[in-house]
């Protein structure tokens, strides 16, 4: 497969915390995080992490973030762009992600997608999947990063972080 790919194991929150921080000095409007995994994965904790970490790195006051679950959307302001922070688990068809106006946030704004599966083909082409899975521990996780987008893996190509005493 041409693209983008990369398997990493998040021994703790505090691995996924700084991963989010690093994912959020590279990321803007009109890139698509497709967040997958079954319930428990972690998706939100690692949405909720990223948003805080654009928010601060704008200099903007850090926001509560909870899960979108029941409002379906929730939006957030980043600086230079808005963050969508979307669950889809509720949709029943493809169509109500329009009726959601997702379809123009994906060129617009930086899109965090839980239960992606439920976007059928309206999945933005060069998205980037997460797949959230347990790990050996409570809080540890893996996590696939794959994507068709060869542009991805510049991105993704990130020094661990120095302050991080779990990286």
């Amino acid at each position: 497969m041409s693209g983008t790919r990369l398997s990493l194991s998040l021994a703790s929150e505090a691995q996924t915390r700084a991963l989010a921080d690093r994912l959020a000095a590279v990321l803007g409007a009109g890139d698509t995080l497709l967040l997958d995994g079954p319930i428990g994965a972690g998706k939100t904790a690692f949405a909720r992490a990223l948003i805080q970490a654009a928010q601060a790195r704008a200099g903007l006051p850090v926001e509560d973030v909870p899960s979108p679950t029941f409002t379906l959307v929730q939006t957030y302001e980043a600086g230079p762009f808005e963050i969508w922070h979307a669950d889809l688990y509720r949709l029943g068809h493809p169509h109500e992600v329009l009726e959601l106006g997702l379809d123009e946030a994906f060129e617009l704004a930086l899109c965090l997608i839980e239960w992606p599966d439920r976007l059928g083909d309206l999945a933005p082409a060069d998205a980037l999947r997460l797949t959230f899975g347990p790990g050996p521990s409570d809080t540890a996780r893996t996590l696939d990063l794959v994507s068709a987008d060869p542009s991805w893996a510049d991105r993704l190509s990130f020094p661990a972080a120095k302050d991080d005493p779990d990286a």
